[in-house]
């Protein structure tokens, strides 16, 4: 544990500085100071939108499961962003299912599958606006050939990874027999019950995945991504814009997708990856000038985390929780998804 916090302490240094080895801070803080406030307000409540959308696709999720408060998945959706944006190793991830199903009664297991189902729609999700603004709106007089195949391509790839995981999300949510039949195949050198826990975890794993299973509530999850992730971009386009930055409104569907492979980074809130990833995409393809572009990133960091962070110690305060406790919570869901 101490060996992984200080590797990922080293990562964020390391991404830090490489963000902000060309930056004059006072220059950035100049640009800070004469942002536009009404823009910068804008990208607040377009973030807090973004979760309220979350919060009623995953409801969409979890139907299979049966009936699920809207009130619960927004509370788990806030703590569980909060925690991503503190502890490392994507905490929060495993966080949200086990706080949901501990106040919905639902398997732990089939919750946390809802959360796999959630990041393959966002991939989709992310990937259809990136390819409107791609074969819709991609200016080649601000952005060279060169750099609009590169993305062409690496959409492309995307793209067909996204498909794969689809058909095999339905794949193993349509034959969950099949499911069954392999896992108990994988498992027979095993001994008896650990054999039996591990088919039981993958039977509630594919409950979760039911939604695959109904076309139409299939169709109503992946719509309900597409505001979820618009709401994402316009608050990219908002405070860029207040920087005074020119970005077509399509244009924050590219950065978007750029600053979803920052967060990818296994750091805490994606520090450093996520600030990086804005800086290079505004000065490499739409010539935003250096200062502007760490500023616009530092900001639109702050406004994506600290919100959600705040409200999130709100909630845990209101049920007992503290970080330390999810931390540890985050740390034995290999168990408790087994046992579930």
């Amino acid at each position: 544990m101490k060996l992984r916090t200080a590797i990922v302490s080293l990562v964020s240094i390391g991404l830090l500085w490489w963000f902000l080895r060309h930056a004059n801070l006072s220059d950035v803080w100049a640009e800070v100071h004469a942002a536009d406030p009404v823009r910068l307000f804008l990208g607040f409540v377009l973030v807090m939108g973004t979760f309220w959308a979350r919060a009623i696709r995953w409801q969409r999720l979890l139907e299979p499961l049966g009936h699920t408060r809207f009130r619960s998945t927004f509370r788990a959706t806030i703590i569980g962003f909060a925690a991503l944006g503190v502890l490392p190793a994507r905490a929060g991830d495993v966080l949200r299912p086990y706080l949901l199903a501990r106040q919905e009664g639902h398997s732990v297991t089939a919750a946390f599958a809802t959360i796999v189902m959630e990041r393959i729609l966002d991939l989709v999700a992310v990937l259809t606006l990136l390819a409107v603004y791609v074969y819709g709106f991609a200016d080649t007089s601000t952005m060279s050939p060169r750099a609009l195949r590169s993305i062409e391509a690496s959409a492309g790839v995307a793209s067909a990874g996204a498909g794969a995981l689809v058909v095999l999300v339905w794949a193993m949510a349509a034959h969950p027999e099949r499911l069954a039949a392999l896992t108990g195949w994988c498992t027979r050198a095993l001994p008896v019950g650990l054999g039996r826990r591990i088919a039981t975890a993958v039977a509630h794993f594919g409950v979760g995945l039911s939604v695959a299973r109904s076309p139409g509530q299939f169709v109503i999850a992946l719509l309900w991504s597409l505001p979820v992730w618009f709401l994402g971009a316009a608050e990219v386009w908002a405070v860029t814009t207040a920087f005074g930055m020119a970005l077509p409104f399509a244009g924050s569907f590219l950065i978007q997708a750029l600053l979803v492979i920052g967060m990818a980074v296994p750091t805490p809130g994606g520090v450093g990856s996520f600030h990086e990833a804005y800086r290079f995409g505004m000065t490499s393809f739409f010539a935003a000038p250096n200062a502007s572009a760490v500023a616009a990133a530092i900001v639109v960091h702050a406004l994506s985390v600290v919100p959600v962070v705040v409200l999130g110690l709100v909630f845990m305060a209101q049920d007992g929780l503290t970080m330390g406790r999810l931390r540890t919570m985050a740390e034995s869901q290999k168990d408790a998804v087994a046992e579930s």
